[in-house]
């Protein structure tokens, strides 16, 4: 039943993340889409640290290790 529950959710999530990215690209559309996030994420930095681009690989170090090693 668990297992069910969580493939539900990940999928309802994809819906979602697919639904505000198609609104993201309308014509005249005030929201981000994954493009512009990915590329404000990588520019930020704490002084000579690029923070941003260390939490973007932990997510795809977490992503790999989570779904993707078997």
């Amino acid at each position: 039943m668990m297992r069910a529950l969580a493939i539900g959710g990940f999928a309802v999530s994809i819906v979602l993340f697919a639904v505000v990215e198609w609104a993201a690209r309308r014509e005249g559309s005030g929201i981000p889409s994954l493009a512009d996030i990915c590329a404000f994420v990588m520019r930020y930095e704490v002084g000579p640290v690029p923070v941003g681009r260390i939490g973007l690989f932990g997510f795809w170090w977490w992503l790999g290790w989570h779904f993707l090693a078997r």
